[in-house]
């Protein structure tokens, strides 16, 4: 493989330093939300993770529609990078809500808006997967995952607005909407904020990092049909 360019290793440890920052800066500098009590400080991450995973769908969309235009492996790449690595942070964003839900809601799961639409992106991005190796050919691959990238991302604004179409108990975050709204005090709006930024610079480094991967994956896949001839 060759060098990692200088902007990612910079990226790197930048992720390094920023995750366990935001960790401080949660439990030590936010204040315990009187209601929910501790359990609240899962909410930094939880909707953090959220966002990242979001962002990871929408960039592999576009990086479909590049591969579509151009046909060009390159934007292949970024897209199975940048779906990996927005299912990892979904995952997350699932579980550290099931932490968060159950001592406030009494359950693990409920079957509300948000929640189900969530888990219906997560399926979604998860059958990509299946039906991308069901296909022998990388064109095929690409051309399929890229068309699958587009569709799929429609899920993204669905589960966005869930919370303010449709009836639910999970809050509202940023605005006001239908659901019940969460308020927070200026030390949870600099933690929130900071989190959504750290966040975003740990999907920009895990997608280049898996970009890269990827770009060696087809290297050696190409080298290996080339000899098998």
């Amino acid at each position: 493989m060759d060098k990692k360019p200088a902007l990612l290793v910079f990226l790197d440890i930048l992720s390094v330093i920023l995750v366990p920052a935001a960790l401080v800066l949660i439990v030590f500098f936010t204040p315990v939300e009187a209601v929910m009590g501790p359990v609240q400080k899962v909410f930094y991450f939880h909707v953090s993770a959220a966002w990242a995973g979001m962002l990871g769908f929408i960039l592999a969309a576009i990086a479909g529609g590049g591969y579509l235009i151009t046909r060009r492996f390159p934007w292949d790449w970024l897209s199975l990078s940048a779906i990996e690595v927005g299912v990892v942070f979904g995952l997350i964003a699932i579980l550290s809500g099931m932490v968060w839900a159950r001592p406030i809601w009494n359950t693990w799961w409920v079957w509300d808006p948000r929640l189900t639409t969530t888990a219906i992106m997560q399926l979604i991005y998860l059958a990509y997967f299946i039906l991308r190796s069901g296909l022998n050919t990388p064109e095929a691959q690409a051309r399929l995952g890229a068309v699958y990238a587009i569709v799929g991302v429609v899920t993204v604004p669905l589960t966005f607005f869930s919370i303010r179409l449709f009836r639910t108990i999970h809050p509202v975050v940023i605005a006001s909407g239908s659901g019940p709204a969460f308020r927070m005090t200026p030390r949870m709006q600099l933690a929130f904020f900071t989190s959504l930024f750290v966040f975003t610079i740990l999907l920009i480094d895990l997608v280049w990092n898996r970009f890269r991967l990827a770009r060696l994956q087809a290297k050696i896949q190409q080298e290996v049909s080339q000899n098998a001839r």
